[in-house]
């Protein structure tokens, strides 16, 4: 028999200081040298990262402990490290941004330049030496990027690559003849229009005259990877609007797969891979269908599902005859999983966090398919309040909390979140909106949000809860709202133009659409001119989608949390936010923690910002939580 209880006092399992000591890091697995290498991110180290190595049966830490692996190029880094042999590895350091070598426990400097950063490192073993997208600061008025190569031996900086704006993926071919890479310029994203380019190196190991490979016309290419026979296999959306493979070689360029589904990502960081080798023409990849993944086999032109036990996938690498990737499941938390790409056997390597021991607290995914305000479809996944021994009170319907991933370019998956079973536990439902614009639903519904941002989102969310209202399974008057960076925006937006939520939690959103126009980093320099439209001609719309000219609409309580180092949205963009609520009279909050910069890395951080995010929804809907150890400071409330 269960007890009746206020929905949001619920005692949990799912403690704040439990996710945030639990939960590790995982990123980027890959297969080389016949081991299988990742990264670990430890919040009890303040979020520093360590390379790790499973190799022989044995997994060890690699990286010595006043090191941090972690490039800051183009912000959002990614493609930290590379691997020469088995012994030795080559990686970005955070503090310093330079580029060293391991060998064994032995750690030595190679390269570093004040301003200059390297990242999506690529070891080439023809000329021992480190092939490297660098973005250079000390240029103006924006950071040039360029790709170059780096002497393991002398730390000589050779440029190879210049003239875009952009370029990622620097990748040898088999025979170190041959050198690929991507590029693109503003004001496109690398998930809208990017070139595949391939040129011959020279004797001294210098790229001749480029040959564009794809991206004559408007086409998102991702991934290029070479095959033994010297033939270059990418991702792109061309023709059909889905990610699929294609292929290369002796001139011609043709499809490998043709599935109305995604096999690629948005390259929103260095290193990032979906699909990969693991022999001679035949590959593993990632396959997303409506929002949720399956790994699938690929030979010839017979692509065939091998893994469905996996529902959430975000990287996957092969080769070797063995593959490898980062993937989650509703009742499992993020690995490392280790397989055989032919029987199909797999095994975990890492886990980000301890899956959940009990079933009967775990709330499970129900992936739903809403309309929207004009006669569209939007997508997302509804998580009920689940509790072994506690249900709300007689005709009480739970309130809802929204979430909104950031991006706005990137998507949620049904894949266990401790964060999530956090507020299900207490009697609190969560729908996790992949909005319009999104990634995993093709080329049309990735770019249905340009010149819509503030908008459609704002709508998806807004229709979410209504839909679920009207089903009889959430109270939409106690609708909350939370969401980080381009999801703060998102919540914001909600709170300042429409009425339909009682509170909301900012994470490092963004307020003024101007402001951070002039502020923000190189890569998002000009994405607002596809969301919201160029600013030149649409200087009136960009005002009127900025909450912060409309804090006199916004009515609801609103609590923000930033990190003081925060370069991708700085940190005025929630400050003058909160000081106009507060100046106005509404009930606000602003937490801001040392040290953290866009995303929070730290277990103190993530624990506090849980707890008070709780205590601040219990003030606004007048229900007392068991167990939050941390609460605001809230003005005007």
């Amino acid at each position: 028999m269960k007890t009746p209880a206020p929905c949001g006092s619920w005692s949990s399992i799912f403690s704040a200081a439990s996710i945030a000591a639990g939960g590790r890091k995982l990123a980027q697995p890959f297969c080389r040298h016949g081991a299988i290498w990742w990264l670990e991110g430890l919040p009890e180290a303040g979020g520093r990262l360590v390379l790790c190595r499973h190799h022989g049966g044995q997994t060890k830490r690699l990286t010595p402990a006043d090191y941090s692996v972690r490039t800051r190029a183009q912000e959002y880094g990614g493609g930290a490290w590379c691997a020469a042999d088995t012994e030795t590895v080559y990686f970005i350091n955070n503090a310093d941004q330079g580029l060293y070598r391991q060998r064994g426990n032995k750690v030595t400097r190679v390269f570093a330049r004040d301003g200059l950063r390297l990242g999506d490192l690529h070891w080439d073993p023809f000329r021992e030496r480190v092939i490297a997208v660098a973005e250079d600061h000390s240029v103006e008025p924006e950071p040039a990027t360029t790709l170059v190569a780096v002497d393991a031996h002398t730390g000589r900086l050779s440029p190879l690559v210049e003239g875009a704006d952009f370029h990622i993926a620097p990748r040898l071919s088999p025979d170190g003849q041959t050198l690929c890479w991507v590029s693109w310029d503003h004001p496109d994203m690398p998930f809208d229009h990017a070139r595949l380019y391939v040129a011959e190196l020279d004797s001294e190991g210098l790229p001749g005259t480029a040959t564009m490979v794809a991206g004559q016309s408007p086409e998102a290419v991702f991934q290029p990877t070479w095959a033994e026979d010297g033939s270059l296999w990418f991702v792109s959306d061309r023709e059909s609007g889905w990610w699929n493979l294609w292929r290369h070689g002796e001139g011609e360029t043709h499809p490998v797969t043709r599935e109305s589904a995604e096999l690629g990502l948005p390259w929103w960081q260095f290193g990032m891979q979906s699909w990969g080798f693991f022999a001679p023409g035949r590959a593993v990849s990632a396959v997303n269908e409506d929002g949720i993944w399956h790994l699938a086999r690929i030979e010839g032109d017979r692509t065939e599902p091998l893994l469905r036990d996996w529902s959430a996938i975000a990287h996957v690498d092969a080769g070797d005859g063995q593959a490898v990737m980062l993937a989650a499941r509703p009742d499992h938390p993020a690995a490392v999983v280790k397989l055989d790409p032919d029987s199909g056997a797999s095994e975990i390597l890492a886990v980000s966090a301890e899956p959940p021991g009990d079933p009967r607290w775990l709330s499970r995914a129900e992936a739903i398919r809403f309309p929207t305000g004009d006669d569209e479809t939007a997508h997302a996944f509804f998580y009920p309040p689940r509790h072994p021994e506690q249900e709300p009170l007689a005709g009480e319907r739970p309130p809802v909390l929204v979430k909104c991933h950031g991006g706005p370019t990137g998507a949620t998956d049904n894949a266990y979140d401790p964060r999530i079973q956090y507020w299900t536990s207490r009697g609190i439902a969560v729908v996790d909106i992949n909005y319009r614009g999104s990634t995993g639903f093709g080329r049309a519904y990735r770019h249905r949000l340009y010149e819509g941002w503030g908008e459609l989102d704002v709508d998806d969310c807004v229709q979410a809860v209504r839909y679920l209202a009207e089903a009889g399974r959430v109270d939409a008057d106690r609708a909350l709202i939370s969401g980080s960076s381009a999801g703060g925006y998102s919540v914001l937006a909600a709170l300042a133009f429409t009425d339909a939520f009682a509170a909301g939690a900012s994470y490092y959103g963004v307020s003024d659409l101007e402001r951070l126009d002039e502020s923000t980093h190189k890569l998002e320099s000009r994405y607002l001119e596809k969301l919201i439209g160029p600013r030149a001609q649409n200087g009136e719309r960009w005002k009127a989608r900025s909450p912060i000219h409309h804090v006199d609409q916004i009515q609801a309580p609103v609590i923000f949390f930033q990190g003081d180092e925060d370069r991708v949205v700085p940190p005025e963009q929630a400050e003058r936010m909160a000081t106009s609520l507060r100046e106005r009279g509404q009930p606000v909050a602003l937490v801001i923690f040392p040290g953290e910069g866009h995303g929070f890395r730290s277990s103190e951080c993530i624990r506090n910002a849980l707890d008070m995010e709780l205590s601040f929804y219990g003030r606004v809907l007048a229900f007392t939580p068991a167990d939050a150890t941390a609460e605001p400071e809230i003005d005007n409330l």
